[in-house]
């Protein structure tokens, strides 16, 4: 076991990696999208259901080859890494959607009348008005859909990518130590997935004191 801390350090790495990228662009792309879909933009809406149904319906595994494999048949090749980054996204966009869409909903609509009594703006009344309060519904959300992202990603190992998952199916392939190779992949885990799940119980409660 502490032979391999080396390759689980570097496997743990290049998770994180993918994990930061992914999750970032998903918290992007979940935004816009719940945005359209609170206003109700013509066209934009229509198109963001579909994207939300088929991301939620299918494997992230199947995204993942489809991209890496499908679109290297069509001319388009990605690399491993990319495909890994953007599975997450697709992925955890449609997530980090229902997560922003729910807080959006959570906001009474006495408060944004009065927002536009005073003269405000969609773009004013979603920033001073919507957003903060919204932010403390979607936050708990955000961070279970992170977490749920990050574990997502022991799936890119399928296309040679060596992150933990890989490095555990590699030590147990050559030295067949396998509870000793399973034991160090639930610490790699944990020893990212625990600080990560008290810092976004920490932003909870900061962000509710701050209302």
């Amino acid at each position: 076991m502490i032979h391999s801390i080396p390759a689980y350090t570097k496997g743990l790495y290049l998770t994180l990696q993918i994990s930061f990228w992914g999750i970032l662009i998903a918290i992007v792309i979940g935004f816009v999208v719940a945005t359209t879909l609170y206003y109700q933009v013509k066209y934009l809406k229509n198109i963001s259901k579909i994207y939300i149904e088929i991301s939620r319906n299918t494997p992230m595994l199947i995204q993942l080859f489809f991209l890496y494999y499908g679109f290297g048949q069509i001319g388009f090749k990605l690399e491993a890494y990319e495909c890994a980054i953007i599975s997450v996204a697709f992925l955890g966009g449609s997530y980090m959607a229902e997560s922003f869409r729910s807080g959006l909903e959570s906001i009474s609509k006495i408060q944004i009348e009065s927002g536009k009594s005073l003269g405000l703006g969609k773009i004013s009344l979603l920033y001073h008005v919507i957003l903060p309060q919204s932010l403390s519904v979607s936050i708990p959300y955000l961070g279970a859909n992170a977490i749920f992202l990050l574990k997502e990603t022991s799936v890119v190992s399928a296309i040679a990518l060596v992150d933990v998952m890989f490095v555990t199916k590699d030590f147990i392939g050559t030295y067949y130590k396998t509870n000793e190779a399973l034991i160090m992949l639930v610490l790699s885990y944990l020893i990212v997935l625990l600080p990560m799940s008290a810092f976004f119980v920490f932003l909870e409660h900061h962000y509710r004191k701050r209302l």
